[in-house]
């Protein structure tokens, strides 16, 4: 009889608990470490703010982070990044390169569109080339300028058939270079050298433009829905080659533009993330998050910068540029507004990539130095004084911490150079296609490695008309260094080289450089597995929930 009542008693005590777990109680960490309201299938479901909608879901036109945050998560290209940050074979299974370095052949692993379709040497063929014609007009196809006659075919002077990539059969894939290039397998990883459906895409030009059945990718997931400008929902690809490694089963990217309401919606339990690389942190509540130490940095390949409009007056003339980007009190806007970190920067080139660039090329805030260039520049312009300049306008995208940086730009030109400014500011949609088409005069711009390697922050500039160039800034002596690095193969050399193109640019100044990148973000205790690059992107196919 005790022994009934016994077992009784356990097995009410058993149903107790199980009562209180289903009404939230009983995940191991509370509801808010689960991102949620604790419940076991809320832990496969991940939720992230990207903050804008993306300027191009197609791997050919995509040119910003926000892009690249999805693409990297729905696509797979030859290779892909891994956890080490080391480049591992991906959609290609094998690859073998020429004693030469010029050719590289990869052979396709067997392995689906999300429609079923088998991913092919044809498919990257296609989306390459695609990229390279000119009439598709996209801002990346220098990145694929490394394939022989890739830049030619560009500029219209040789035919697109010409390229060096050519699909052998349907799982052997042929790229031919111009120059041996020593880090092209983490090129392949990045997503302008993602493959494309071509039956899909040649069927339905617009396939990119909306989720849908013609959206189709070959990634850890896809495109499952996508409201413009409010939510971009993923979904685990179960035609994915490596599926059995993918632990979510959703991925909920939504698109506010408000850091506040993002870091509260995190608060409360709504959002899995917040802050870099899919957003930003609000300023303010950098020093909060820094005493609770629930704050996360890390340094990343990458410089924030304010564009000159080089062919507009009176930043065409070098030495009113070279004062304006002086002048900037670095120091005081990463102490005082940025507060993540981030390193003031006198350079183009990242201190990962290049030591000495911690330190610069001239000085931080040199008010002295400043106001010699102010004067020269006023003596070739024909005027007496600042006063006399035209009004600047200093434009950027939507954002808190944007805007802090404008106005104390704004407030150090005017106080210390006299130099009337006004500021302006776009949804990044807008915005970008502004500074591309060339309608600015001074614009904020941030530039994170695509790869690792410090020509990748050189060769933006490297043409006048060059996709993101935007500055209109060109330097003969300048291409010729770029040009002439990648046929070195001495790695000392070479670096001089780069060293040497760095000085040419930073002395013609065609855009001010402020600081460098750091990564700042908050995320859930239990959040494991999400794999951040030395250059900043994330990768979520190995992220989960403990």
């Amino acid at each position: 009889m005790k022994k009934r009542k016994y077992a009784l008693f356990l097995a009410l005590l058993l149903a107790l608990s199980t009562f209180l777990a289903a009404c939230g109680g009983g995940n191991g960490g509370g509801g808010d470490k689960a991102g949620g309201n604790g419940k076991e299938d809320n832990k496969k479901e991940l939720k992230v703010n990207i903050k804008t909608e993306p300027f191009s879901m197609h791997p050919g036109l995509a040119n910003d982070s926000t892009s690249g945050s999805v693409l990297r998560n729905t696509f797979e290209g030859l290779t892909r990044i891994n956890k080490d940050d080391k480049p591992e074979n991906a959609a290609a299974e094998k690859v073998d390169v020429s004693e030469d370095g010029k050719v590289y052949t990869f052979t396709i692993r067997d392995h689906k569109w999300s429609n079923g379709d088998p991913v092919t040497a044809q498919d990257f063929e296609y989306a390459w080339k695609w990229a390279l014609d000119p009439k598709n007009q996209s801002q990346y196809a220098y990145q694929l300028y490394y394939l022989k006659n890739g830049q030619a075919a560009n500029e219209g002077k040789a035919k697109i058939e010409d390229v060096g990539v050519k699909a052998k059969d349907e799982k052997t894939l042929e790229v031919t270079l111009e120059n041996p290039t020593p880090y092209f397998l983490e090129l392949t990883a990045f997503y302008t050298y993602l493959p494309v459906n071509s039956k899909v895409a040649q069927k339905n030009p617009n396939w990119y433009k909306n989720a849908g059945e013609d959206y189709v990718s070959n990634g850890p997931y896809v495109m499952d829905q996508w409201e413009h400008s409010d939510k971009i929902v993923l979904k685990k690809n179960d035609q994915y080659w490596d599926k059995d490694t993918v632990k979510l089963d959703k991925i909920d990217m939504l698109m506010i533009n408000d850091v506040n309401t993002e870091l509260s919606m995190f608060k409360k339990g709504e959002l899995d993330w917040a802050g870099s690389p899919f957003s930003a942190l609000p300023t303010d509540a950098m020093e909060s998050l820094k005493a609770d130490k629930t704050l996360n940095i890390k340094p990343i390949a990458g410089v924030y910068w304010y564009k000159f409009n080089t062919e507009v007056e009176p930043l065409n003339n070098v030495n009113i540029r070279k004062a304006l980007a002086y002048v900037i009190d670095r120091k005081s806007i990463v102490e005082k507004i940025s507060k993540g970190g981030q390193i003031p920067a006198m350079a183009a080139v990242p201190p990962s990539m290049f030591e000495e660039n911690e330190k610069g090329y001239f000085k931080d805030h040199d008010v002295k130095t400043a106001k010699e260039y102010l004067e020269k520049g006023l003596k070739e312009l024909g005027m007496k004084d600042a006063s006399e300049l035209p009004e600047i306008t200093i434009s950027y995208n939507t954002d808190e911490a944007h805007q802090k940086i404008a106005q104390a730009i704004q407030d150090t030109w005017k106080k210390e150079l006299g130099v009337k400014t006004k500021l302006g500011n776009e949804e990044w949609a807008v915005y970008i296609e502004k500074l591309h088409s060339g309608d600015y005069m001074v614009g904020r711009m941030g530039w994170l490695g695509d790869f690792n390697d410090p020509i990748n922050f050189l060769e933006l500039f490297r043409e006048k008309k060059g996709g993101n160039n935007d500055t209109n800034w060109e330097n003969p002596e300048f291409k010729k260094l770029l040009v002439d690095s990648q046929k070195e193969m001495d790695p000392a050399k070479r670096s001089q080289m780069l060293k040497d193109a760095e000085k040419i640019f930073i002395d013609e100044m065609p855009v001010a450089p402020i600081y460098f990148y750091t990564n700042s973000w908050v995320q859930r205790d239990n959040l494991k597995d999400v794999v951040m690059s030395g250059l900043g992107d994330v990768q979520l196919k190995w992220a989960h929930f403990e």
